[in-house]
């Protein structure tokens, strides 16, 4: 465990057996009764906790590794770096340097002090323990990979993309670099000339399946989805179980609107790995886009099947049912997908409309309130949630929204458009005259839009006469 960053738990493979060691494992925890397992199996527990954040579980395992195992210095380097995961940075240091008095040429002694400095944002001293790491340590491309992290956090980009570089040279492999790089050249907009450092990848191995699809990504990021496209179907040729290239691939699809092609690519993933309730999901949500609602509903189905707590789909199977004017059902799928994960302001506008439409007034504007809490900028919330209080003839609440919506979006010329009709419906006329000034000031060629909202007033000569002078 020589690197800080770690494959995210969900890239963590494990086998039934695998599962049974770290059950056997957690047995001898509850019970508090010693149990012996191999050197390779408690490497195997530890890694596993670490993969997933539990690091308290992960120094119990380097414990009671150590206890059976004592004179190990893995094991010690382990617990340091997991005490410095937890923050615990003197402890970790301590550790480390009693590992150091027992053998001073370890390179993940250097690495360790190294990767404690870079968390508590001592990068120059980070940086120096590991570049001192490098004259002893044969896994170079992991140091190259601590010393891209350490400068990206100081915030040196250009210096961090230089040792992501080394890495991936030394590793095509090492997915975490090429995350961290891809983003420093995104942060550092370098992105377009750094293109051939990928291309020579390819060049260099044409039948490298991670260089065709490292090349990909970077289209992809560069908007290039044609191109991008082609590369993952490169990948995926030489290696037609490669299951991100297919997902990557569909992904790019669906930017170029190319929703059919986009589901041949999520169905190449079910074809190669197995059922996913996300890419059940994403399949939905394609014949959602090409309004084959049957086909819709059955993957979106399909999903939630597979995992009930897939917020995505419930409210996939909403937007099907509200696009068929099926409102009473789509409110029972949008509470369920808001239930489910209540921070969406998308899923909270949508309740909102279905709710109305069935005559639940209240309910639909708690709804838009709740959605406004959570994406204030979005003028387009206020705007519907002040209708409904506007027709049911409750002006001044109508305004207080808009009003409140123009204090944290000042420039937008909608919300004074609104707000001045809602005034002229008052009676508030000077008041509504004071913001059209403002509307029309901010864009003038949206007046069209208080027409449209109030198509009676384009008979008003005090208005029409008001937004001549602000003709160009």
């Amino acid at each position: 465990m020589a690197s800080w960053i770690l494959e995210m738990k969900d890239n963590f493979d494990e086998h039934s057996e695998d599962l049974e060691l770290i059950h056997r494992f957690e047995k001898m925890l509850g019970n508090s009764e010693p149990a012996f397992f191999d050197l390779t199996d408690f490497e195997f527990i530890i890694d596993h906790y670490t993969a997933n954040f539990e690091y308290k579980k992960a120094i119990l395992a380097c414990d009671s590794a150590i206890a059976q195992y004592p004179f190990s210095t893995e094991l010690l380097i382990d617990k340091a770096q997991l005490l410095a995961m937890s923050g615990k940075f003197e402890e970790a240091l301590t550790l480390i340097e009693q590992v150091r008095e027992v053998d001073p040429e370890n390179p993940d002694v250097l690495l360790t002090r190294g990767i404690i400095c870079t968390q508590q944002g001592e990068y120059r001293d980070a940086i120096d323990f590991f570049k001192k790491a490098l004259a002893f340590s044969e896994e170079r491309d992991d140091i190259f990979f601590n010393i891209g992290l350490a400068y990206q956090s100081w915030g040196k980009f250009s210096s961090a993309i230089q040792y992501y570089k080394k890495c991936i040279t030394l590793n095509i492999e090492n997915e975490a670099a090429m995350q961290e790089i891809v983003y420093c050249m995104d942060v550092a907009g370098s992105m377009r000339e750094n293109l051939p450092f990928f291309q020579e990848f390819v060049d260099n191995d044409p039948y490298s399946s991670v260089a065709w699809f490292n090349l990909g990504n970077i289209y992809n990021k560069l908007g290039l989805y044609d191109k991008a496209i082609a590369a993952y179907d490169y990948a995926t040729i030489i290696k037609p179980d490669f299951i991100t290239a297919y997902n990557n691939m569909a992904n790019a699809y669906v930017f170029l609107g190319e929703y059919t092609k986009a589901i041949e690519a999520f169905n190449a993933m079910l074809e190669h790995g197995e059922p996913s309730a996300e890419v059940y999901c994403n399949i939905g949500e394609c014949y959602e886009k090409l309004q084959q609602w049957d086909l819709a509903r059955r993957f979106y189905q399909k999903s939630v099947d597979l995992d009930p707590e897939m917020d995505e789909a419930w409210f996939g199977i909403g937007i099907i049912l509200d696009a068929q004017g099926k409102w009473y059902e789509a409110v029972h799928f949008f509470k369920k997908a808001v239930d489910l994960y209540s921070d969406s302001a998308d899923y909270w506008v949508a309740l909102a409309a279905a709710e109305y439409h069935v005559g639940h007034v209240v309910s639909a504007l708690e709804s838009y309130e709740r959605a406004a809490e959570i994406q204030p900028e979005d003028k387009n919330i206020y705007l519907n949630w002040s209708i409904i209080l506007y027709e049911q003839g409750n002006y001044e609440e109508a305004i207080d929204i808009i009003l409140n919506a123009i204090e944290l979006q000042p420039d937008e010329a909608e919300l004074y458009y609104r707000a001045c009709a809602y005034m002229l419906s008052a009676g508030k006329y000077r008041e509504a005259y004071n913001y059209l000034e403002n509307a029309l000031i901010l864009d003038f060629d949206k007046h069209k839009l208080l027409f449209e909202f109030f198509p009676e007033l384009e008979s008003q000569r005090a208005l029409s006469r008001l937004i001549d002078q602000y003709r160009k």
